[in-house]
């Protein structure tokens, strides 16, 4: 490369060499290097239009050229044989990616920061009734529920781990779960499964607990009602040796009826869309109201129940829901905290959310417990949890209402130095009050 340089510059001087001795010579030098100089450049255009042609034509074949114009000439060839081999790369890796999602059952969607379609694959013409000429239109002109609409404008940092269900928009018996994921700048990938049979088998699934629930609840009551009619005759010398089995038929009893509440108010949480979550809810009065039956279940067991409660801090939701939620994670707490431990009751809030925590300094949790707490009837201790009479579904109902609410459980726990349960309510919960 350096020698062809030098060899065109050596040229160069070779022709204003010639120009010098040719005019000291005729006695004119100015008129032969302009001559001189013409032809050179002359040479340089006429290769400049070869160039010019050989891009415009796109010939494969290396136009012949010497020197310096021939190195340009290759290494521009050089350049277009790996920007071809690049391409079809490309080609290669794009059409196996569209033959992987055209094989995908989930519709797949690209929408970019405009919410305009930009490419899918078919089985979103299948889902969701897409076309061709669906490209280059927002995604809402043709998905018009509400719900994906309130979905699709939400903050898209608030919709990494959440979906949403709508009916198909082809065919209304059908549900359609709807993710969206960010990526990129600005940009949303939009995936949509048919989870009909699945939301089936959950609707078979909550009809039979409701109806078995509902089937216990007469029964049980029938059962208590003798239990405690023969509890009140126990006077009697015939009966007083049944007095222990009688006690425990009705404790049993009693933890039915309570599993049988429970299992009634999650199929409610379940099946019923939320009501009234725009009532102002009175936090501080209802978390008085707990301490204060969580004292009374405490009993001999002497806890130490301390509060630190912002008195004017309410929010909009559910009172009953939010009640039952937040006296089952303190009545846990009296529940696996030992005797003389403490427990410690917050509500706050920061700039960022709200809170709701209790701490206690009961046994802990291993942390291999943790992601399964909020199940149905999981149950770390089975035996411990009977004995304190847990029905094994107080945080399945937290979690419940707080879905409802848009708040989060978040749990932290140590064995031996106990355990922290925080719930995260948004700020857009919060009613704007002035501190009197």
């Amino acid at each position: 490369m350096l020698n062809l340089w030098f060899f065109a510059l050596s040229r160069l001087f070779g022709i204003f060499a010639t120009a010098w001795v040719l005019g000291w010579i005729v006695g004119d030098t100015f008129e032969w290097a302009s001559f001189l100089l013409s032809a050179y450049l002359l040479i340089y255009l006429k290769n400049l239009y070869r160039l010019d042609r050989w891009l415009i034509t796109r010939k494969v074949d290396l136009p012949e050229a010497r020197g310096m114009w021939g190195n340009v000439f290759y290494q521009i060839y050089r350049l277009q044989r790996r920007n071809r081999k690049r391409k079809r790369k490309l080609t290669d890796m794009l059409r196996r990616f569209q033959n992987s999602t055209a094989a995908m059952p989930d519709a797949t969607v690209v929408l970019n920061a405009q919410h305009r379609i930009e490419w899918f694959n078919k089985a979103a013409v299948k889902l969701l009734g897409l076309q061709t000429q669906d490209i280059n239109i927002p995604i809402n002109n043709l998905l018009r529920h509400p719900h994906f609409t309130d979905y699709l404008y939400r903050n898209p940092h608030s919709i990494k781990e959440s979906s949403i269900k709508i009916p198909s928009p082809l065919h209304p018996e059908h549900i359609l779960r709807i993710h969206l994921v960010p990526y990129d700048t600005n940009m949303r990938l939009l995936i949509a499964r048919d989870v009909t049979e699945v939301q089936h088998l959950e609707q078979v699934r909550q009809d039979f607990v409701a109806n078995v629930s509902h089937e216990l609840r007469t029964p049980l009551t029938v059962i208590t009602g003798f239990i405690e009619t023969m509890q009140d005759s126990i006077d009697n010398q015939a009966l007083r040796e049944w007095e222990h089995p009688l006690n425990l038929m009705a404790q049993q009893a009693s933890r039915m009826q309570n599993i049988v509440n429970d299992l009634l108010l999650l199929s409610r949480l379940e099946s019923e869309v939320p009501q009234n979550l725009r009532k102002i809810v009175d936090i501080p009065r209802i978390l008085s109201n707990i301490e204060q039956d969580a004292l009374a279940l405490s009993g001999n067991q002497q806890h130490h129940i301390e509060s630190f409660i912002d008195q004017h801090l309410k929010i909009y939701g559910q009172p009953d829901e939010l009640t039952s939620a937040f006296s089952n994670i303190v009545f846990n707490a009296v529940r696996y905290t030992p005797a003389g431990g403490k427990i410690i009751i917050r509500w706050y809030r920061d700039d960022l959310a709200g809170y709701f925590s209790v701490e206690d300094t009961g046994e802990g949790i291993a942390e291999q417990h943790i992601p399964r707490l909020t199940e149905r009837f999981y149950r770390v201790d089975v035996g411990r949890s009977r004995n304190h009479g847990g029905t094994g579904l107080g945080l399945a109902i937290v979690k419940h209402v707080l879905q409802r609410h848009h708040a989060k459980l978040h749990i932290h726990s140590q064995l031996s130095k106990g355990s922290t349960f925080t719930c995260v309510f948004p700020l857009s919960a919060f009613v704007i009050t002035k501190k009197l």
